[in-house]
This record gives C-alpha cells, sequence and structure tokens, in this order.
C-alpha cells in the first residue's frame, strides 16, 4: 500500500481531493519528438513484461475482467477493440414475401438487423457483394405468423391475450431454415440470443411472412454487428481509512460510500469501520461534505489497474 504523500504514492495513485484531483499525469508533459518517441517505446515495453488479465465474472451475457499493469491508452484500444473489431452474425437481407401489420417493411428489416443472432462467427466466412448465399457465409432464418381471433375467449373480455392468438411476433417466431448442409456438418442450434424481443404486434387477419439472410460482420462496419452493447473501464478505487473509525463515525461513514465498500465490525464491544471491497465504490465524494469524516479518509485510483465491464 502506497502511504500517503510518498514517491510511491505519485507514481502508483490518482488521488482524489475535495477540490481536485492529484498526480493525474505520469510526468510526461514537455517533451521532444525523439523523446517522447522514446518514452512509448518504454512504455509498451513496461507494459508488456507486466500486464496481466483477471477475469472476475463471466457468464452468458456479461463479462467482467481486469487489466493490470497498462496506461489509459492501450485499455481504450481494448474497448474499441471489443465494439468495433470482434466479428458475429447478424441480420443483413430480409426478403418480404408478405406483411400486413402496420410495421413498414424498412422498419421492421431495421428492427430484425438489431437482433443477435446466438451463432458461432467462426464457423463461417465473410461474405461479399458478389459471393452467392451459401452454407458457409449465410444463416437463413425465417418468420412466418399470423393472427386470429380466439375463439374460446371470454365474450365481456378486452385482454388482447385472451382475444387474439399470435398477437404479438416476438423473437423467438425466428426459424432458423438450414443452408445445404449445414444441419448435418454444424453441430448447432442457430437462434436469437434472447426470446423474448417484441418484433411487432398484429390484429386478426395481419401477417407476416419474410426470409432472412444473416452474414458474418464486424462493429466498425454496422452497429448492429457489435458483441456488446456497452464496453467500458475504469480505474480500480482505492479507499484507506487514516485512522480507526469507530462508534457513530462508522455509521455515517458508510453511508457516505456505495453499498458493500464500507462494513462494520465489532471489536471488544465498539462498532468499527472497515473497507470490505473498495471496487464496488462510485467515488461521489460524499466524504467531503462531512468535515468530521473528510480527513480520515483518503480516495484514491490505482494508476494502471482498469476495470472492464
Amino acid at each position: 500500500m502506497a502511504a500517503p504523500g510518498s514517491v510511491e504514492e505519485m507514481r502508483s495513485r490518482v488521488v482524489l481531493g475535495e477540490f481536485g484531483v492529484r498526480h493525474v499525469s505520469e510526468g510526461t508533459g514537455n517533451r521532444g519528438a525523439v523523446e517522447w518517441e522514446g518514452w512509448q517505446r518504454l512504455v509498451l515495453r513496461r507494459a508488456l513484461l507486466n500486464f496481466r488479465v483477471d477475469v472476475i465474472h463471466m457468464d452468458e451475457s456479461t463479462l467482467e475482467f481486469d487489466m493490470v499493469g497498462i496506461d489509459a491508452a492501450i485499455a481504450n484500444a481494448f474497448r474499441r477493440i471489443l465494439l468495433a473489431e470482434v466479428p458475429t452474425m447478424a441480420v443483413e437481407k430480409v426478403f418480404v414475401y408478405n406483411n400486413t401489420s402496420i410495421v413498414q417493411d424498412e422498419i421492421l428489416a431495421h428492427r430484425l438487423g438489431l437482433i443477435p443472432i446466438c451463432a458461432d462467427p467462426r464457423l463461417f466466412e465473410y461474405k461479399s457483394e458478389e459471393d452467392e448465399c451459401d452454407e458457409i457465409n449465410t444463416l437463413q432464418f425465417q418468420l412466418k405468423i399470423k393472427c386470429s381471433r380466439n375463439p374460446q375467449a371470454p365474450k365481456e373480455s378486452s385482454d388482447p391475450n385472451e382475444l387474439y392468438i399470435n398477437h404479438k411476433v416476438y423473437s423467438r417466431h425466428m426459424e432458423w431454415v438450414p443452408l445445404g448442409s449445414q444441419a448435418d456438418n454444424m453441430n448447432a442450434n442457430f437462434r436469437p440470443v434472447h426470446d423474448d424481443i417484441l418484433i411487432a404486434q398484429l390484429r386478426p387477419g395481419q401477417e407476416i411472412d419474410i426470409l432472412m439472410h444473416c452474414v458474418k460482420g464486424i462493429g466498425k462496419d454496422h452497429a448492429k454487428f457489435s458483441p456488446v452493447a456497452t464496453a467500458s473501464y475504469r480505474l480500480l478505487p482505492d479507499i484507506t481509512l487514516l485512522q480507526p473509525i469507530e462508534g457513530e463515525a462508522a455509521e455515517k461513514l458508510k453511508k457516505c460510500f456505495s453499498a458493500g465498500v464500507i462494513e462494520i465490525e465489532e471489536i471488544k464491544g465498539k462498532k468499527v469501520a472497515r473497507v470490505a471491497n473498495a471496487r464496488l465504490d462510485t467515488f461521489s465524494r460524499e466524504i467531503f461534505r462531512h468535515d468530521d469524516l473528510k480527513n480520515l479518509v483518503r480516495l484514491a485510483r490505482i494508476r494502471d489497474h482498469y476495470i472492464c465491464e
């Protein structure tokens, strides 16, 4: 832990004060072109030696990981790669055979293009404008649905869910239609990532009959190919209690931070505050509103430790 006011603190921490932020720059300021180029090589060499990635949480829809030992430029490069360079599959062409809903063909096609498709892009090749659609560059989906009245609906009901059948068109109604030998060669069940995305609403007699072609692409070409909804990074918080905080002051301190950051322990019959999980804090600086607490806590961020979410 870097001691407050030390050289190590200046090098490794960005300190948040009541009226400003200290140690923001690493001191790379007014350098000549040759010296600056040498500094960049030094930073890159240091990053390659010390860089590591720690996966904190991962499931089907979210990923949280830490990048340690790099500066903001490299962290931002990773963020931009996630947004624009990682390929996915998305609806590129929509063939409308029948659409009697109130949603225009163009709006319907736009909605379908933004539905995320659960498919491994490594199984497919990029498709150019001149290429024909085949099993190695295209996924095909069909959406065919018609709304009708429910003959068993209560006469006094006014609820569309009781009166009509298939009056809401969801992404789960999209059915994969294998091309060529896809069903035999690809051991996969291609489908939308979420089956509850509302596409359109119908009334009796209205129907939608369309065919969709999905291709491989990247977010740089169109946002629909971006594999993430958001990708952000922030510096890891570092909260230090400069002296023991007990009793009512400990309770007040806990309320100054996000839930889970500060915990209260019983030690020899006294309530004592301790830092439980600093990474949960959002640095609202609420602590600086309390004159009896603001000089008892140091708020900082670790300069080369990025939380990516």
